[in-house]
């Protein structure tokens, strides 16, 4: 393994990986740090066509020691596919869609359920408990059963059904609060302290390990463009781990000298109803301010007060990146055209990408001939909700 340690990107203290931690002392997430030129030494990329297609390809960049404690149901290498019709149509002939959709539970949560649960797992976690949005609930108490290992999951009411019923299947202990995620992070925060050391504590940013399995969607993005980084990568922000990880993951791309210097613009997409990293971007701030009221149709984006704030404002400003938010009514318009032009159903928070696309072409941020790569982070079939069908006609 060529993992060397933890750090805290705030106040610059290391710690030890070969011990669990959550945050740094001084609250912020911690990040996971390698021997990179030791990993360039061991490995090139001719070398990653040979192995299988999964996350785990990229074994010398991920945090887990030991083969045996890897939790993996065949985890990453979603498809990347060129959207040809839609693109020409919002004037962006170069679009692609990393299609996170067909990954295990359904949702890109599963890389960082893989690495975070593997690694819990090597580091001999018996429990872990979680606020959730729905899909990262899901995934985790998938990967949890199948690594032996107790889940307790703390999810809104207004989380998707289906995210609920997958988290009692896998047989977790799932508890529901009439609220937002926030309050679920309370909940989950009490039950940790009161478990007296019992319970692990794997909310978002709150182990370093999560990331970890995120940043392997960068990973793949490059390599499935030939080991050349797009102009342009828009992912829709909640928690904003999958953002964070692949801007992490296009730095050591570059420290490895397997990427050149131009690294991609980063966009995150919020909604009009839940948008503290736009708001805080645009007033030019480190920090984000909880969003009262935070609602929207693209449920997994409602995170009113995101913990890696700081983390995630910092990526979108060195990769002279921006932050946007769409309204619920475009997101779903744009869902049912890309569906129509394309034949792919998308999550909501995907077709939020598609929005925020077509509007930053529009408006010129994105120039003619640029390469954009959109992130579809869960399968469209989990939000039947989001397809109107009321319309259609019942014949006699």
């Amino acid at each position: 393994m060529y993992l060397t340690h933890l750090d805290c990107p705030r106040c610059g203290r290391e710690y030890a990986a070969d011990e669990l931690h959550n945050l740094c002392e001084c609250g912020s997430p911690l990040l996971a740090r390698y021997d990179l030129p030791a990993v360039a030494k061991a490995v090139t990329p001719e070398r990653f066509p040979l192995r299988p297609a999964d996350l785990w390809r990229y074994r010398e960049l991920l945090p887990v020691a030991d083969p045996r404690h890897v939790t993996t149901l065949g985890e990453g290498w979603t498809p990347l596919l060129r959207v040809p019709a839609y693109g020409a149509e919002i004037g962006i002939e170069d679009l692609m869609v990393k299609d996170e959709g067909l990954i295990p539970t359904g949702s890109f949560k599963a890389r960082g359920a893989a690495v975070g649960v593997s690694r819990a797992r090597e580091l001999g976690v018996k429990r872990i408990a979680m606020p959730t949005n729905g899909n990262a609930g899901s995934a985790w108490a998938t990967y949890a059963a199948r690594a032996g290992m107790g889940a307790t999951i703390v999810m809104p009411l207004a989380a998707p059904s289906i995210c609920r019923r997958e988290c009692v299947a896998a047989g977790a202990d799932l508890r529901l609060i009439d609220g937002l995620i926030s309050d679920a992070g309370r909940r989950v925060a009490e039950l940790v302290a009161e478990s007296a050391g019992a319970i692990f504590d794997a909310g978002t940013l709150r182990e370093p390990y999560r990331l970890e399995g995120k940043k392997t969607m960068g990973y793949e993005i490059v390599e499935q463009l030939g080991w050349q980084a797009p102009d342009v990568i828009i992912y829709p922000t909640g928690g904003g781990v999958g953002l964070i990880g692949i801007h992490k993951a296009l730095h050591e791309l570059r420290d490895l000298g397997w990427i050149g210097d131009k690294l991609p613009r980063l966009v995150a997409v919020q909604s009009t109803g839940c948008a503290p990293i736009v708001r805080a971007f645009a007033a030019g701030e480190d920090r984000a301010q909880p969003w009262a009221d935070a609602h929207t149709v693209a449920f997994g984006i409602t995170v009113p007060a995101p913990l890696g704030d700081e983390l995630i404002l910092a990526a979108l400003r060195a990769s002279a990146g921006t932050a946007v938010a769409v309204d619920d009514a475009d997101l779903l318009a744009d869902l049912r055209a890309f569906a129509t032009r394309e034949g792919l159903l998308l999550c909501p928070e995907g077709a939020a990408c598609l929005t925020a696309a077509r509007q930053l072409r529009a408006g010129g941020w994105i120039r003619a001939g640029e390469r954009v790569v959109v992130l579809n982070t869960g399968a469209g079939l989990k939000y039947p909700e989001t397809v109107d069908v009321s319309g259609v006609p019942v014949l006699a």
